[in-house]
């Protein structure tokens, strides 16, 4: 016989658990996924804190649901990183993950992705292979290609007609050095030499040694944001600069984290990039102004802003969605979006679900006692040229 006293005890669990799932229904978790420790956790460091940034600056509701950030640290290391997906997905229930600081811990999760049919925002990785793996990343870094193109244009317009490649050896540098060539040659310009430098330990003298043998008009790099440092210091040592060779590179070399570090070497070297920590925008000065409050005055370089705009597209998407987390409709939302970034204006190609965005030609300049990459010219709306190969 069921007593009142017991229909009473059942219906406060009842509405005890009705309360419970309603919260987790009004509750979006999204995973990040980021080397916080090992020999890139200035990757992770950065993009968190970008992540946070936004978060700061736009609240932590989306569509009327609460956003609920998930971090691990998986190491640099993909096996970890596809582990941690996982278990993100399966345990965690978040209905979308972003991070990735290399291309193999984007590349790892790709098979967790296609079964679990939810987006990945990729903040840092930049091989152009990676899209091509699942139809559920979106990425908000760049393809490498992307500034290499620009960078080529502008050595031809500016009277550099004999180029030496010089880039680290692994994927993101492979394409870099063929999206410089390719258009450097079509407008005219010679390839001298195409050299490339190992990614583990570099000692870059004796290949330094080699490009002013060439003596070209200048030396295109790449080289991994972390070691740009070590690279402009045996720049200067080997006398490049003395024998009259520009250096024109990608804008990892000239790392807004890193460029008071690199110090006078810095001092006039030309590269191209999507992000400057002193882009004249109204965006970029409360971006900037939030990360250095927040993070004992850490400058914020292009990880960071790369974790700024995969939540703004993250939001975006739950907002034309009207909340509804289904992995494709969320996909769906993102395609084709346009935002305005601290970077400048940015969209999400419908086709290949990969970042357009403008480009910047800078050079490193002192302003009001620090360095600084200096924008001073724009190629705008920049696709990946490899992105229909």
């Amino acid at each position: 016989m069921i007593t009142r006293r017991a229909l009473l005890a059942a219906g406060v669990a009842l509405g005890c658990l009705t309360s419970v799932n309603a919260r987790a229904e009004d509750t979006v978790k999204i995973g990040l996924v980021l080397p916080m420790t090992g020999p890139f956790a200035s990757t992770g460091r950065q993009v968190d804190a970008g992540v946070r940034a936004f978060m700061s600056l736009n609240g932590d509701m989306a569509a009327g649901k609460k956003i609920e950030v998930v971090l691990r640290d998986d190491g640099g290391v993909a096996d970890q990183t596809r582990r941690i997906a996982q278990e993100l997905v399966v345990n965690d229930g978040v209905k979308m993950l972003m991070g990735f600081g290399l291309t193999p811990l984007a590349m790892s999760v790709a098979p967790v992705l296609n079964q679990a049919k939810i987006p990945a925002i990729i903040t840092s990785a930049t091989t152009s292979a990676i899209m091509k793996q699942s139809d559920y990343f979106v990425r908000v870094s760049m393809a490498g290609p992307q500034s290499a193109v620009p960078v080529a244009t502008w050595a031809m317009e500016n009277g550099i007609k004999r180029v030496v490649t010089l880039v680290t050896d692994y994927g993101p540098g492979h394409d870099i050095e063929k999206g410089f060539t390719d258009q450097f040659v079509k407008e005219g310009g010679e390839i001298v030499e195409a050299v490339r430098v190992p990614l583990q330990n570099p000692d870059f003298a004796p290949f330094l040694q080699r490009v002013r043998d060439s003596k070209p008009d200048a030396v295109f790099v790449f080289v991994p944001s972390g070691v740009g440092s070590l690279f402009m210091k045996q720049f200067v040592e080997r006398g490049l600069a003395d024998a009259g060779i520009k250096l024109i590179a990608t804008g990892d070399v000239t790392d807004d984290d890193l460029l008071n570090s690199i110090g006078p070497a810095s001092m006039g070297v030309i590269t191209g990039h999507f992000y400057s920590a002193l882009h004249d925008s109204p965006e970029n000065k409360a971006f900037v102004a939030e990360v250095r409050k927040e993070n004992d005055n850490m400058r914020p370089n292009f990880m960071s802003v790369g974790g700024y705009d995969a939540m703004h597209v993250a939001y975006q998407a739950l907002e034309k969605t009207g909340g509804d987390t289904d992995g494709t409709k969320l996909i769906d939302a993102m395609k084709g979006m346009e935002l305005m970034s601290p970077r400048g204006p940015i969209s999400i190609d419908p086709n290949t679900r990969d970042i357009v965005q403008d480009i910047y030609m800078r050079e490193v300049k002192e302003v009001d006692g620090e360095l600084y990459n200096v924008e001073f010219a724009t190629y705008p709306k920049i696709h990946d040229p490899f992105a229909a190969n």
